[in-house]
């Protein structure tokens, strides 16, 4: 029996002789099928969900991290450049766009 075959559809190959003797001899034939089949809880079943939801969880949660330090830097340069321009005016109306210390 092949490992991937289906339990229980294919039995195992029994020598001629062996069958001969037996079909003479009117004697039962036996035949022993050794299961590795697992008792319990599949573990990789449930644990591959659980993975990949905490891999997905970890990445959203690094795009967030890595989206608040994006906006944390443009902020900053924003206020650096408009430090540097110093008052902007158009059509006499001027603005001053950052505090001078």
């Amino acid at each position: 029996m092949h490992p991937t075959d289906p339990p229980g559809i294919l039995a195992p190959h029994i020598p001629a002789d062996a069958y001969r003797r037996a079909e003479a001899t009117r004697t039962p034939v036996v035949i022993v099928v050794h299961s590795t089949e697992r008792t319990g809880v599949p573990w990789q079943r449930l644990l591959v969900p659980f993975a990949v939801a905490g891999a997905a969880a970890l990445g959203t949660w690094g795009v967030v991290a890595a989206l608040c330090w994006l906006m944390d830097v443009a902020s900053h340069t924003a206020t650096i450049i408009a430090g540097a321009a110093g008052p902007v005016g158009a059509g006499g109306i001027t603005l001053k766009l950052a505090r001078s210390k």
